[in-house]
């Protein structure tokens, strides 16, 4: 008879793949080992491995669910039927309030994906290239005539993540900047400087 998932399974996933993310972060992947992890997410290593046969399904499955995250918030962000600088400000507020709470996630994501086998890296990039075409049509939506002719698109739409991926190693709740005036500052310095470049 097959074994009945606790009721609790999803949740008690999703802190061993949180506080895991905190580990990885901190320490490294590589030095992070399985006896470790379930020692700092408060399990056994027993339970560790009824969630993740090795580390390497555990780091997986959180850059995945990280990146899912992120696109099911831009995804029911957007707004095609603002005005454009409006709908890509509501696209950048929306990916940095995911990245709420998600600080260790996004450094992993970041720092480990390149470890993962081929075949795996590609799951995790497509999510990753779903994210780049939402916020390249919304970036193209602000002034069209400026990518006519020219391979500007993706450096554009790239410059906004380069803006955006690395608020977590600076930005803390609570200081100078709100995350909605960071979303404002980072939309405006990007169709500013669109907007400056010569026809």
């Amino acid at each position: 008879m097959a074994r009945t998932r606790a009721k609790d399974h999803d949740e008690k996933r999703d802190a061993i793949l949180h506080r895991a993310a905190m580990v990885f972060a901190r320490d490294g992947y590589d030095r992070a080992s399985m006896a470790t992890l379930a020692s700092e997410c408060g399990v056994s290593k027993a339970l560790l491995y009824h969630y993740y046969a090795s580390k390497e399904a555990l780091l997986f499955d959180m850059i995945q669910n990280h990146l899912a995250a992120l696109v099911e918030a831009v995804e029911e962000a957007d707004d095609a039927t603002l005005p454009p600088e409006d709908r890509l400000e509501l696209l950048v507020a929306a990916l940095l309030e995911a990245y709420r709470d998600a600080d260790a996630e996004h450094k992993v994501q970041l720092t480990t994906l390149a470890l993962l086998p081929d075949d795996q890296q590609e799951q995790l990039k497509t999510l990753e290239r779903r994210l780049v075409v939402l916020f390249a049509e919304a970036v193209r939506a602000v002034d069209p005539e400026a990518f006519e002719g020219r391979a500007l698109l993706k450096p554009v739409t790239m410059s906004l993540f380069g803006m955006l991926n690395w608020v977590y190693m600076w930005f803390r709740d609570g200081g100078p900047v709100s995350r909605d005036e960071y979303a404002r500052l980072a939309t405006r310095l990007l169709v500013g400087g669109l907007r400056s470049l010569p026809r």
